[in-house]
């Protein structure tokens, strides 16, 4: 049995994460501060006997006895990351500096969640990990982007330093259950609007394109990664290159749900992606990992999660 840690364990992709790894027998340390994660998320774990809640910054230090960390603390939507941008950039940098220093201390392996908006707004389609990226350091989203990718800098100077086990993985947008309903989304907005019977919110003309993974396609190939050979470190991309315009998962949405929802349209946000879609070439090669999971089967098992829980 590892007695593995989970940052932002009480997340979205946190608690579903938790729950991978309690099934298949480790012993689980959930550390998170609750600014965007829920105790709802993990409350059915709350009694095994193999899981832990811990309420914990990780901007600040972090001693316990652990021989894996994933490292999944930050706000990831930009309604939350823009709410208190110093501090997102706190979250990334000095979570990082924490999570390294503890891993260093332990000599446990060290996985950092990191994200496709390293890429920024692209000049190349689909995204490698081999492309730097494109990204502005002083936008509104800098504090995320930015944030994110000094964190992969120090994730790959802590392991040329000090021969730590690192695994960066850069994630494209997923979604599936336990997202939060008011994460500015645009699948849990799309979902949450026509379930209310509100107008869907279309950013720009809806022809901005992103490729939606499944919840537990993405933790599969979380956990691939962080179980593969120690000599592959990453980046890797991790998400589904199917692509699909704005207006092509309003759509989807709206013939799932039903009701009489009309499209509205709004200024694109400043920064915003015109096209996001992962190469996962190095994924499919290394971790024989790739998608199994449709978009349409998919937003069927989102969906029913948010009818549930606007009706609770």
């Amino acid at each position: 049995m590892n007695k593995i840690l989970v940052t932002g364990g009480a997340g979205f992709l946190g608690s579903h994460l938790c729950d991978r790894l309690i099934v298949r027998g480790d012993d689980v340390l959930c550390v998170d501060n609750f600014f965007t994660g829920s105790k709802a998320n993990v409350a059915h774990l709350l009694k095994h006997p193999s899981f832990e809640l811990m309420r914990h910054d990780v901007t600040f230090p972090l001693y316990v006895e652990v021989d894996r960390i994933f490292n999944l603390a930050c706000p990831a939507s930009p309604i939350h990351y823009q709410y208190d941008p110093v501090q997102t950039t706190k979250t990334s940098v000095h979570g990082a500096i924490n999570m390294l220093g503890l891993a260093k201390r332990v000599k446990a392996r060290i996985l950092q969640a990191s994200t496709s908006e390293v890429y920024g707004d692209p000049e190349i389609h689909p995204q490698p990990e081999s492309y730097w990226g494109r990204v502005n350091t002083i936008g509104i989203r800098s504090c995320y982007d930015e944030g994110k990718r000094c964190a992969e800098t120090l994730f790959f100077d802590y392991h040329r330093q000090h021969q730590l086990e690192i695994k960066v993985m850069r994630i494209f947008n997923t979604y599936g259950p336990r997202m939060h309903p008011q994460d500015g989304r645009v699948v849990s907005n799309f979902i949450v609007q026509a379930l209310k019977g509100e107008n869907i919110t279309i950013f720009g003309s809806g022809q901005q394109t992103r490729s939606f993974c499944y919840v537990d396609d993405l933790i599969e190939g979380m956990l691939r990664l962080m179980d593969s050979p120690a000599d592959f470190t990453g980046p890797v991309n991790i998400g589904n290159p199917g692509e699909f315009t704005m207006l092509e998962l309003a759509e989807k949405v709206l013939r799932l749900v039903g009701g009489k929802s009309k499209l509205t349209f709004h200024p694109l946000p400043e920064d915003d992606p015109k096209q996001r879609q992962p190469d996962i070439t190095l994924a499919k090669s290394t971790l024989d990992w790739e998608p199994k999971v449709g978009l349409e089967d998919g937003l069927k098992e989102t969906v029913a999660y948010f009818r549930k829980l606007l009706n609770e």
